[in-house]
This record gives C-alpha cells, sequence and structure tokens, in this order.
C-alpha cells in the first residue's frame, strides 16, 4: 500500500515537520552534528560523574584551580567587560545603530511588551529573585574592604544598594548583548547558520571546519555550567520557600527534588516551542514578578524604597567609572577575596550565561534594528533590574536598620542548617507582610517559571548549537540537554553548593571571555562590509573620497565647500545626485537596504 499525496510524507520518511524515528539521525532537515552532540555530551558526562562519585576530590580541584584564575585573570574580566559595555553603547550611536537584523522587510516576530519579557526571563529572572535580599543585606553587613564605611551603618547601606545596582545594571545586559548581535546579525542578516562559530567566518572562513566545531563544543559546555548556575539556585530558592512557607526541611534534598519536578514541567513545555510555551510563560513571570513588587512596595517601606532608588541611582551613576574599573591591584587580600566572590563571580557568570541569553536574544530579535536592540536588551531590561533591588533590597535594608527582622541573622543561621541564607532572607522579609502564605506561594510559583523559562531556553540554545544551527532542533535533543543541565545542578549543589557553583561559573567563563572578544571583533567588520552601510555611502564617494562616508555627512560636506567659495566670490551648485541620495536616505523616499550581495566565500 503507497501513501498518498495528502499524507505528507513519503512512506518510511516523517511528514514535513514530524521529528523522525531516529532522533539522532545525522541527515534530514533536523539533523544533528555528530562530533559536536556527542563529543560536548561526553565531556558533560564526565563531569557529572566524577562530581558524583569524588564530590570532594573534585571541589577541591575546582578550588585550587579557582584560587589560580583569580590571581591571574581577575583583572581580564573587569577590563573586557568594560569593553563590552562601551562597544554596544557605541553600535547604538554611532551610523551602525540603523541597521537592521535582516533583510528589508523582515518584521519583529514579538511585540515589544512580549520581546521585553522573554529577554527578562532569560536573562536573570532566578538571580534576581535569589539576590534581591540577600546581596544588599551582605554588602551593608560586609562591605567593599576599601569603601571605608562601617560595617551595618547608614552609609554602609547606601554603598550596598550602589555595588547591588552595579552588579546588576547594565553590565550584564552589554555581555547578553555583544553575543546577541552578533548571532542575530550573521544568522538574519549574513544569512548563516544559527552556531556560535557563525560570527567568526571573517575570521576562520567556513563556520562548520574544524576550528568551528571545537568552538562550538566549547560553547556548549560553558554554556552547560552556566545555566545549571541558575537551575542551582531556583532550587535553593524554592527550598528555601516550602520551608517557610509549609515547614519543609530547607536542604539540598528538598532542593534537589525540586529540580527535577520542574525538570519534568519543562519537558513539556519545551516540546511546544517558542511561540506557544515560551511566550506564555515569559509574559506570566512579567505579570507575577510586577504583581509580587508592587506588593512589597506597597505594603513595605514606599517612600523609604523611593528615596533609596534615587540615591542609589545617582550614587551608581557618580561612581560607575571607579566601580568599573576596581581592582585590588593595590588593595589587600581582603578586597581580593571580596572581588572574587562578588564583582568578579557575577562577571564571569554572566559570562558563562551569555551564549545561552544571547542566542535567545538573536532567536527573538530578527527585524530589529540594532540601535532598537541595543535599547531593547541593555537599556530597558538594566533599568527593571535596578528597581527590583530598589524595592527588595530597599525592604531588606529598612527592616535591618530598624532592627524590625534582623535578616543578617537569619542568613547567617540558615546558612549553618545547610542551607541557603540569600534565598531564605526573601522570604523572612514576606513574613513582615500580611497574607504571607499567599504572597510566599506567589514567590515559589515566579521562581518555578523562572526555572522552566531558564531550562527551556538553555535547551533550545544547546539544541541548535548540536543541530547545525537550525533553529528549531529536534524535541529529544532538547530534552536531553535540559535534562544533562539538571544532572549539572544537582552535582553543583553535593560537591559543595552555592560556593561550588560560584566556583566553576568562573573556571568555564574564563576561557570563553576571549571568545568573546574574537566574536565583538569579527562582528565589527562583518560590519564594515554591510550592504546597507556601502550602499549609502557609494554615490558620494567622488565628493567624499572617505570610504565610510554616510548621507549626513554628505550634506555636510557640501555646505562647507559651499560656505568656503562664498567667502572667496565663488558659487557653488548643489550636486544633484547629492542631494537625491541624500535627501531620499532621511526622508525615507529610498530604500537604501536592498538584498545585500552574496559574499565571497561563504556558504
Amino acid at each position: 500500500m503507497s501513501s498518498s499525496d495528502d499524507d505528507g510524507a513519503v512512506a518510511g520518511k516523517p511528514a514535513q515537520g514530524e521529528e523522525p524515528r531516529n532522533p539522532f539521525s545525522t541527515k534530514g532537515p533536523k539533523a544533528i552534528d555528530p562530533v559536536v552532540f556527542w563529543i560536548a555530551l561526553g565531556l558533560i558526562l564526565v563531569f557529572v560523574v566524577l562530581g558524583a562519585v569524588f564530590p570532594d576530590g573534585t571541589g577541591r580541584v575546582a578550588g585550587t584551580a579557582l584560587d589560580w584564575v583569580i590571581s591571574n585573570f581577575g583583572w581580564a574580566f573587569i577590563l573586557s567587560v568594560a569593553g563590552f559595555v562601551a562597544f554596544t553603547l557605541w553600535l547604538a550611536i554611532s551610523r551602525y545603530g540603523r541597521i537592521p537584523l535582516g533583510q528589508a522587510g523582515d518584521k519583529p516576530q514579538f511585540s515589544t511588551v512580549s520581546w521585553i519579557a522573554l529577554m527578562f526571563a532569560a536573562g536573570m529572572g532566578v538571580g534576581l529573585v535569589f539576590w534581591g535580599v540577600g546581596e544588599p543585606i551582605t554588602h551593608m553587613m560586609e562591605p567593599p574592604p576599601d569603601s571605608g564605611v562601617q560595617a551595618g551603618t547608614r552609609e554602609s547601606a547606601r554603598v550596598a544598594m550602589q555595588y547591588s545596582f552595579f552588579h546588576w545594571g547594565i553590565q550584564p545586559w552589554a555581555i547578553y548583548g555583544v553575543v546577541g548581535l552578533a548571532l542575530a546579525y550573521s544568522t538574519y542578516r549574513k544569512g548563516r547558520g544559527n552556531l556560535l562559530s557563525a560570527p567568526f567566518t571573517p575570521l576562520i572562513g567556513d563556520p562548520e571546519n574544524a576550528v568551528g566545531r571545537v568552538i562550538n563544543i566549547f560553547a556548549i559546555v560553558v554554556t552547560k555550567f552556566g545555566s545549571a548556575t541558575s537551575l542551582g539556585l531556583a532550587g535553593l530558592e524554592i527550598a528555601a520557600g516550602l520551608s517557610y512557607v509549609f515547614g519543609l526541611d530547607a536542604d539540598n534534598n528538598v532542593a534537589v527534588i525540586s529540580i527535577l519536578i520542574l525538570t519534568v514541567v519543562f519537558v513539556i513545555t519545551a516540546v511546544s516551542g517558542v511561540e506557544k510555551g515560551m511566550k506564555h510563560a515569559s509574559n506570566i513571570n512579567l505579570v507575577l514578578a510586577f504583581a509580587l513588587m508592587l506588593f512589597v512596595l506597597i505594603a513595605g517601606p514606599t517612600v523609604f524604597i523611593f528615596d533609596i532608588f534615587g540615591r542609589s541611582f545617582g550614587d551608581y551613576l557618580w561612581n560607575y567609572i571607579p566601580m568599573t574599573f576596581h581592582t585590588a591591584g593595590f588593595g589587600s587580600e581582603a578586597l581580593n577575596g571580596w572581588l572574587s566572590s562578588w564583582t568578579i563571580f557575577y562577571w564571569a557568570w554572566w559570562v558563562s550565561w551569555a551564549l545561552h541569553v544571547g542566542t535567545f536574544l538573536a532567536r527573538v530579535s530578527k527585524g530589529r534594528t540594532i540601535r532598537e536592540f541595543v535599547a531593547g536588551v541593555v537599556i530597558v531590561p538594566a533599568l527593571g533590574g535596578m528597581v527590583w533591588f530598589a524595592v527588595f533590597g530597599g525592604a531588606g535594608l529598612k527592616s535591618q536598620l530598624t532592627e524590625k527582622n534582623d535578616l543578617w541573622r537569619v542568613m547567617q543561621e540558615t546558612n549553618a542548617d545547610g542551607g541557603s541564607g540569600p534565598a531564605a532572607a526573601l522570604f523572612s522579609l514576606l513574613q513582615e507582610y500580611p497574607w504571607f502564605s499567599v504572597i510566599g506561594t506567589l514567590a515559589i510559583l515566579l521562581v518555578a517559571i523562572f526555572f522552566i523559562t531558564a531550562a527551556d531556553t538553555g535547551a533550545m540554545v544547546l539544541g541548535m548549537l548540536s543541530s547545525r544551527g537550525i533553529t528549531e532542533p529536534r524535541h529529544v535533543i532538547s530534552v536531553i540537554w535540559g535534562a544533562m543541565s539538571a544532572a549539572v545542578a544537582i552535582v553543583l549543589l553535593y560537591v559543595g553548593g552555592l560556593d561550588a557553583i560560584e566556583t566553576f561559573v568562573i573556571l568555564a567563563a574564563t576561557p570563553f571571555m576571549l571568545l568573546m572578544i574574537g566574536m565583538a571583533v569579527s562582528f565589527y567588520l562583518d560590519l564594515r562590509h554591510d550592504p546597507l552601510r556601502t550602499q549609502i555611502a557609494a554615490p558620494v564617494r567622488k565628493h567624499a573620497p572617505d570610504p565610510i562616508d554616510t548621507s549626513i555627512e554628505a550634506r555636510r560636506r557640501e555646505r562647507a565647500e559651499a560656505k568656503r567659495l562664498r567667502r572667496s566670490g565663488g558659487s557653488i551648485a548643489p550636486d544633484p545626485d547629492v542631494e537625491k541620495i541624500a535627501g531620499g536616505a532621511l526622508l525615507g523616499e529610498t530604500d537604501p537596504v536592498a538584498e545585500p550581495p552574496d559574499d565571497e566565500g561563504e556558504k
């Protein structure tokens, strides 16, 4: 019996859009890259087995390696992240800002609100909930060694919010932005595959050659540790919430069970795709986060929160440069330890998380311009993170200062009992307000959805990297990577809890930071040959020798020449070609973005 045409498939072959019978097939539209997939999976499995069998030994080796990295490369994280911020902001305000991440006529896939919600949930949702109260309290009671303030005072509280804004402000989103921009431009503007190696084409040639595959394998391993970090934090936060709301023990066992249950939920959402599952989950998360934040703002010290936001934002802007380049070069061992535990850890965390988030940002940002991307990815979420810390951190600092609730003691006691102090701080604060059982449950639900969205995006990203860059990898592949994220998170919890998470994140991020620098350089080389830029400049080259002139620069040169001739008694008539291209490009009468020519040497 033969299949009919209406069946949409030839006998023995899957119909279009169906999953193939062999999920590990290396042929077909959703074929995996066997070299990348199996080597990356093998490396991660080796870590999981070693961590499970020899947790103490794994922790000691990682600790020794961490000390060496911090002593020798801490400065590199500081300077590199400062460079990423400068690079993204420069792109937004430069002539490159109007270049679209796509072809002429490409429209954004998501509304602006859904787009921002997706980015916020994928970028740092779990971390905001985990550290929102705990970090400001810790900085207040253990301020930076060279800050010159006394612990537990109002001045130390001011410094605490200043550094919380710094760690969760523009820096992480600029890191994500570098990867997201490079990938989106390479994928949708240049037509290359959605692989980390694709933006390196100007430097390495074919993104699927040996060098490209090494880059993609390494990217999967690094991303796995970054995503596992957030999943581990989510497990600790949920365990603390269950302890406060329902009276369960807040230990690693509860955290592990929470991770396993949520991983099953993630598998269900993973097969629904980005458009259905991720969009709805992210929108729900945005509503829940806003509702929880609004409740704390109204029920908590409202006036104090507004005051501390204004003062802390001003302190952040005023001290931005000193904080950005704050190293331990002339400091003490105490300062070196503080930087490694906070600033360097955060920069490493964001770098290790950058491919995860950056690939997802590229996936949902088709049709946006570079300027729109920077505004929506770097500026808006950074301000949102600062508002979150002002509300939750401000409420926590007020309780600590007035001794209404000794959150610092709560954190220390929880740590001593084997739990997570920062996770407990949030629920201890919420206990001060009415309807705690409802609000506490809402907070647990918020973290759970953040967990699912983070696992979803991570699995999708790793599925693309191991499937030659296709935007919709096989469901089985995504599920495998999601399960591996849960396995790594569980191993990290048993190896050493929060300390182990911080250690492995920094180790994994160190070499990836070098790849990000190379990606930024390669992205710039691509932009210099963008068809939009060259087509606008071409008609005025006979009047403007500089090969990078734009229509605005052509007009400026023409006016300057006319002024010079008038002073010398001569006159000049506007060049009709210059007038046409300059005026038309600026007023929208011409469409300078034609279909870009094929790049030589690229597939």
